[in-house]
């Protein structure tokens, strides 16, 4: 026994060396690091080190300033080549932007529609400072305004106080709660939050929302809004009481009204299909057809004077230009918790959406983004569109689309944006006296059809490949989303979201490896190779694949046991033993290059369980930095000392194979 041990001590474990190689043949090393470069790099950066610690301060400044505030990193290197393409994008979005801020503030959020104009022009310009991405259109969007309105309402409704200064102070507040968590979110790098959240909940929460946004428009668009007042259908009444009212009251309908919002829904959506069927000719791509519609039916309303025929219009809107940057009081009964709450909702799907938008772009142009650097930008851009009384505004796909069809090619496009919305601010609003509320009503509608249409290719691909967990929790969403409301629509989407990444999280990832047939050093997952890797008779060889913290090391005991027993983790627990009992467990640990004090105990735990029923425990490719930690704990004197770790798994069979032959010898002689 001790020569057979000693004869084997050149293939056991070497702290100055780690097999990282994938085959188990392998003894490459992998090189050393020291600061950061290969062992041997020329150090180029020596001389900087020698700078004088002014220089030295003052370089880092500048480079830590192009980091976090990336106008001061290509606004200098500009070049006038490129301003021509940015100014088209600019106007063609500006065109795009300024009306459907106003559907935004008018018809979700219900505030006066300069606040929409508001939330596209101060949020545009400190993005266009702020932001990393070059093609993201940054303003009021459908589903976060439909979000204020809701918010808006409820408070109201509980308060009792349906002032419309109340309204915007609600409002102001949601915009600054959504701009400081938001920054916060950044401040503390959970750039990460738009890899958490599925993208089959998302699905099913956008789809019901965009059912939710043409439901309560169909009340504009039928021209019942008068009679819904008179009924007690306002913003706190469900989607299933709306839908019914305008079943029942449907010979009740305004029919010029309805004459002008579907043939101006007719006109959008008529024009967008010519488009896509046209691409051969350029410029129709940039005609703006949502403010060609605006114009005409506010022309045609002037003309004809269809208010007095009792066709709603937006009539006189503020033209004051900007107040004072400020913080509202507090509305009596109005209860600044739940606002945060709302908040916290928009803030993260407001961030998703719009990340999403930006590494798309990003990944087409060639360059990067960094999700922490967008939530700071989104952040500092609603807290001060919140002190400048504007609504939420996060990126637009339908906008950022056009955007980059344009032509954009920098940040300068959406800060031209911006100036074209600020002029329409001070000279265009009272322009907008005629425009029909149905035709507004009409633009919001096509952008929920816009959103719509993207849920049939996910809800097919998940049916081709059977997925029935996701479409069981997209439908979920959905039905939670339109029975209940968009605020348990999403706290469904991002809960749930959660519970699967801490369940996944929870699993710890091992795997049980078999020896290929004709050779005794190659070893592969029994599962990736189905028929071929073969269980050695004995012996279980565990590999474990990721690093062992306090998360994922709860459950590890019940999955080495049904690995034990079943050979795989697909099998019911509830079925007969498919194994012969083991004698010998061998842990690869090799991708495990960390645990905690919390992984330690556990490991501890199963070992001495192991040796309680007379199973040995081996280590293979222990790392230098987890050693240290089996050293204190006393988890690798309990495994067997250093006699038990080795480089390779085929040097662990080997020994255990000379030991169980040294053990059958012993037994014949006796």
């Amino acid at each position: 026994m001790t020569r057979a041990t000693q004869g084997n001590s050149s293939h056991r474990y070497s702290p100055v060396h780690v097999d990282s190689s994938d085959s188990d043949d392998s003894d490459e090393q992998t090189p050393f690091v020291r600061r950061g470069r290969a062992y041997g790099q020329p150090q180029e950066d020596e001389e900087i080190l020698t700078l004088p610690p002014t220089a030295d301060l003052w370089t880092t400044f500048r480079t830590r300033m192009k980091y976090y505030v990336p106008v001061t990193r290509w606004l200098p290197h500009y070049s006038m080549d490129g301003f021509g393409h940015d100014f088209i994008a600019g106007l063609t979005v500006a065109c795009l932007i300024i009306p459907q801020s106003l559907s935004y503030a008018t018809a979700l959020a219900h505030l006066d529609p300069i606040h929409g104009l508001y939330a596209s022009f101060v949020p545009g310009v400190l993005y266009a400072i702020f932001g990393t991405s070059r093609q993201l259109s940054v303003g009021p969007e459908a589903l976060v305004s439909m979000l204020v309105g809701t918010a808006i309402a409820q408070q109201q409704h509980s308060s009792g106080n349906t002032d419309p200064k109340t309204a915007l102070a609600i409002s102001c507040f949601i915009t600054l709660f959504v701009g400081l968590f938001t920054f916060f979110l950044g401040f503390v790098r959970l750039g990460f939050l738009d890899s958490v959240l599925s993208r089959a909940l998302l699905r099913g929460f956008i789809t019901a929302v965009a059912v939710v946004v043409i439901i309560e428009q169909s009340i504009s668009l039928f021209g019942l809004k008068a009679l819904a007042d008179e009924f007690g259908i306002g913003e706190e009444s469900s989607t299933v009481e709306k839908l019914l009212f305008i079943i029942e009251h449907f010979g009740s309908i305004h029919i010029l009204t309805t004459v002008v919002s579907f043939s101006s829904i007719i006109f959008l959506l008529s024009f967008g299909s010519l488009k896509k069927r046209l691409t051969k000719l350029p410029f129709l791509q940039f005609v703006p057809e949502i403010l060609l519609c605006v114009v005409l039916y506010t022309i045609l309303t002037a003309l004809f004077r269809w208010d007095k025929d009792g066709l709603a219009i937006l009539g006189a809107t503020k033209a004051d230009g900007f107040q004072l940057p400020s913080i509202p009081a507090v509305p009596e009964g109005v209860s600044i918790r739940s606002l945060f709450g709302t908040s916290v909702l928009i803030s993260i799907i407001g961030f998703v959406e719009s990340i999403v938008i930006s590494k798309q772009y990003a990944t087409k142009h060639n360059y990067s983004v960094s999700p922490n650097r967008e939530l700071v930008a989104m952040g500092v851009a609603n807290i001060f569109g919140g002190l400048f009384q504007a609504i939420p505004a996060f990126g637009s796909l339908s906008r950022s689309k056009i955007n980059d069809k344009a032509g954009a090619r920098t940040q300068l496009a959406g800060l031209i944006t911006a100036l074209f919305v600020l002029l329409s601010i001070f000279f265009l609003l009272p322009y907008f006296f005629y425009l029909p509320k149905a035709v507004l009503a009409g633009i919001i509608c096509v952008a929920a059809l816009s959103l719509l249409s993207e849920a049939p290719h996910d809800i097919k691909f998940m049916w081709q490949i059977q997925a029935w967990s996701d479409l069981g929790l997209l439908l979920l969403t959905f039905i939670a989303t339109i029975s209940v409301s968009i605020e348990a629509g999403t706290l469904i989407a991002i809960a749930l979201s959660f519970l699967l990444v801490i369940k996944t999280s929870t699993y710890p990832r091992i795997t049980i490896m078999g020896r290929m047939p004709g050779t005794r050093g190659k070893f592969r997952p029994i599962k990736d190779y189905p028929g071929i890797a073969e269980h050695i008779d004995g012996v279980l060889i565990i590999k474990v694949e990721e690093p062992l913290y306090f998360a994922n090391t709860g459950q590890l005991k019940d999955r080495l046991h049904r690995l034990e027993v079943f050979g795989d983790m697909s099998v019911h627990p509830s079925e007969e033993a498919r194994l012969n009992p083991v004698s010998h467990v061998i842990f690869d640990v090799e991708n495990m290059p960390s645990l905690d004090a919390s992984a330690a105990q556990i490991l501890l735990e199963i070992v001495e369980a192991y040796h309680a029923r007379d199973i040995r425990v081996y280590f293979v490719k222990l790392h230098e930095n987890s050693r240290e930690l089996f050293i204190k704990s006393d988890l690798l004197e309990r495994a067997g000392g250093e006699a038990h770790l080795f480089r390779r798994t085929a040097d662990a069979m080997e020994f255990i194979e000379r030991e169980s032959l040294c053990l059958n010898m012993g037994e014949d002689n006796v």
